[in-house]
């Protein structure tokens, strides 16, 4: 007979992650790593960035392998999804989805690798986004490190993206953005993509209370944009919101549309449906009729003109 204790599961996410009482964590979504390529026969090359040492925050950057000297492209910074617990620029599905993504929109995309739930609860993963996002703003005055971005990121055109969890990062970013300096960067436009938020009722998600333990509830204005008294004020002129009919999340999307319309908020909202798809189906299954058209919606939001 097996005398084995086993081990308490206290938290699933999906088939995505466990977490056990005695405080261990599995990881079962990509967690393979793809390595970066700087290689010209690519159509697209990327290198690994180390932002800050002693919290290892770091990204991947990708640019056009067919890119000229002097040439400026925009610039887009991505927060990859993954319910703050599973994810990272390096695993497949995000690395091959930012390589089609620089391929359809010639763009440079600087991917951040936040740290993540529950090792790092909230409001860790938006202080790492927001470092990076002042790492990138650097390079707008010839401070930064990186040559890819000081040499060909056109600093007119910045963007901000994100998926599921990291579409909820990147209203916190631009939310930020509106009350703080960026050593003078501007973002011109911000794409959330199956983005979460809380619910419509006075219930909050048991997934929310997990990673971040310290959250007051239903009114948290990170996940609850009407108690966020920053939202009259966002960061950036354009906002594109793309929700899919049968995601469980559409609601939550079209809720923030609608209070992001009512706010007084001087920018120009965009909402894009996509029929008979569910979360995050573009990930997933990217070569599908419906993912390319959506990739080339993102590609068209990336290319918009400078701002006035």
């Amino acid at each position: 007979m097996d005398s084995t204790p086993t081990e308490v599961v206290v938290f699933e996410f999906g088939p995505y992650f466990r977490a056990y009482k005695n405080g261990r964590v599995e990881r079962f979504f990509d967690t393979d790593k793809v390595p970066s390529s700087n290689n010209s026969d690519h159509a697209v090359s990327s290198k690994d960035v180390l932002i800050d040492q002693e919290t290892g925050l770091s990204a991947r950057i990708f640019i056009p392998s067919t890119i000229k000297p002097g040439q400026k492209l925009p610039l887009l910074v991505y927060y990859h999804g993954g319910a703050f617990l599973v994810g990272s620029p390096f695993c497949p599905t995000y690395h091959n989805y930012m390589t089609s993504l620089v391929t359809e929109a010639n763009i440079i995309t600087v991917s951040v690798d936040y740290r993540l739930a529950p090792e790092h609860h909230i409001p860790i993963a938006y202080e790492d986004s927001w470092a990076a996002l002042q790492w990138v703003a650097k390079h707008h005055n010839n401070e930064g490190p990186e040559g890819w971005l000081s040499d060909h990121a056109d600093f007119q055109r910045v963007f901000l993206a994100g998926d599921s969890a990291g579409g909820n990062i990147v209203y916190n970013m631009v939310a930020r953005a509106g009350i703080e300096d960026l050593a003078g960067m501007k973002i011109l436009g911000a794409c959330l993509v199956h983005t979460y938020f809380g619910r419509k009722d006075c219930e909050v998600d048991n997934y929310w209370l997990f990673v971040c333990p310290n959250t007051s509830g239903i009114n948290d204005p990170r996940i609850n944009p009407a108690m966020d008294s920053r939202l009259s004020s966002l960061g950036c002129t354009r906002v594109l919101i793309c929700v899919a009919e049968k995601d469980v999340l559409k609601e939550r999307g079209l809720l923030f549309c609608e209070t992001l319309r009512k706010s007084g908020w001087d920018g120009e909202v965009q909402i894009v449906e996509t029929e008979g798809e569910e979360h995050v189906f573009h990930l997933f299954n990217p070569d599908c009729e419906k993912a390319v058209i959506l990739l080339k919606r993102l590609a068209s939001f990336f290319n918009q003109a400078r701002a006035n």
